[in-house]
């Protein structure tokens, strides 16, 4: 068995605006979303083993079965008919119950370090219909490219909506439940904000007016930090501040670097977790094998 150790980055996203479309019979929700990602990554380092062993550096997150990357690890288990056992120790950088999907994203590289590791060959087209099985948001990290998300979030079209705009994200130190926010949501229809036009056709100038995020109020009202935040980034010079996801966290869009490390550094001296991205960020979701 070889020595190697795997070692890769595992980004977070945000949501350009979020629209509900429809209560399914299931419990579930159509949306339509723009995801983008942010400098914001966990690492994960991978070694196989005769038997998985899982630590993480956050000791509040479970690393049980109910893990998104034990998940990860026993669905590729099954997908090649044998046991795959890894140590694995995950790095956690990205804040929990945040919106930000920090666990469908070290699933989602977990997929491709067993591929990578275990030489299956598998496309990321067949790792995201693999990590789709996992959660719906495990596709579009699977792709590291940025996309529209129609139906649960799954059925994705790549397209290039990175910001060219510095992006502040911040945490406010506590999580948002994903269920509650989807639970008091209102689905909304109105072609005229239909996201991917707002975001393809609409000067990010007119996105305050225009781009919309409806899990924001149910959160908002259970949370009012959350709404207290974004009216600070526009208070801090954002051009566009919305929550991402679900929540908690909240970003803002800056066209000038000075305002928007004002911004951050500003986040950061009042004890937060914070992160700044900078403009047409891509992920770098490369994979490094050391002995």
């Amino acid at each position: 068995m070889s020595n190697y150790t795997y070692i890769a980055k595992s980004y977070a996203k945000i949501n350009l605006g979020l629209r509900i479309t429809e209560r399914l019979p299931n419990g579930y929700h159509t949306l339509q979303t723009g995801f983008v990602f942010i400098n914001w990554y966990d690492k994960l380092q991978v070694t196989r083993s005769h038997e998985t062993l899982f630590r993480c550096s956050n000791k509040d997150l479970s690393t049980g079965e109910a893990n998104l990357v034990m998940k990860a690890v026993k669905r590729m288990s099954r997908e090649v008919g044998q046991s795959l056992n890894y140590h694995i120790q995950l790095s956690k950088m990205i804040p929990m119950g945040a919106g930000l999907g920090g666990g469908s994203s070290n699933a989602a590289q977990m997929l491709h370090m067993i591929n990578e590791i275990e030489q299956l060959g598998y496309t990321n087209d067949d790792l995201a219909e693999i990590g789709l099985e996992l959660g719906a948001d495990v596709p579009i990290f699977v792709h590291g490219k940025t996309a529209m998300a129609q139906g649960i979030g799954e059925k994705l079209t790549f397209t290039n909506i990175q910001p060219d705009m510095h992006i502040v994200t911040v945490y406010p130190g506590f999580e948002s439940s994903t269920a509650e926010a989807y639970t008091y949501c209102q689905p909304y229809q109105d072609e005229a904000l239909n996201v991917d036009k707002v975001l393809t056709e609409y000067p990010v100038d007119d996105w305050s007016t225009f781009l919309v995020n409806d899990l924001e109020p149910p959160v908002i009202q259970i949370h009012p930090f959350v709404g207290l935040l974004k009216d600070q980034f526009y208070e801090m010079g954002a051009i566009y501040a919305a929550m991402s996801g679900s929540g908690s966290s909240v970003f803002g869009l800056y066209n000038h670097e000075f305002a928007a490390i004002e911004a951050f550094e500003y986040l950061k001296q009042e004890g937060y977790q914070a992160n700044l991205t900078t403009p047409l960020f891509s992920p770098d979701n490369r994979i490094i094998r050391k002995s």
